[in-house]
């Protein structure tokens, strides 16, 4: 099975940009260049296991729905069916109160990394 690198791109360009996140600030938090990232979104490169895991945690998506574009979702299970009981015009405030936990604890996770690479120098 050969992966479709234009695929791959595309749902992690689509993440990203969700996110919020500059491809200059998703570079420094891969500690690669803008340059890489965009060839990556593109799908002109592949990357390495270790950046496709590091990229899984910042974009906070599973390595195989990144992959193949499916997921196991029986981890989401308890929040869909807490989403499902809302009224549809209340769908958008929850999912921006998700976004904006997504963002503030992805955030807070890349600080505590790059404290403790720091450290280790």
């Amino acid at each position: 099975m050969e992966l479709d690198l234009h695929a791959i791109g595309k749902r992690i360009r689509t993440q990203r940009e969700y996110l919020g996140y500059s491809r200059e600030k998703m570079a420094e938090y891969l500690g690669v260049t803008p340059k890489f990232c965009s060839d990556i979104e593109l799908g002109l490169k592949g990357m390495s296991m270790q950046t496709l895991c590091n990229m899984s945690q910042i974009l906070n998506l599973p390595v195989d729905y990144m992959l193949f574009g499916t997921e196991n979702n029986t981890a989401f299970t308890g929040i869909i069916r807490l989403l499902s009981q809302l009224e549809p015009e209340s769908i958008k405030y929850a999912e921006e109160i998700l976004k904006n936990f997504v963002l503030a604890t992805t955030d807070r996770l890349q600080r505590l990394q790059k404290g403790k690479n720091t450290e280790n120098e």
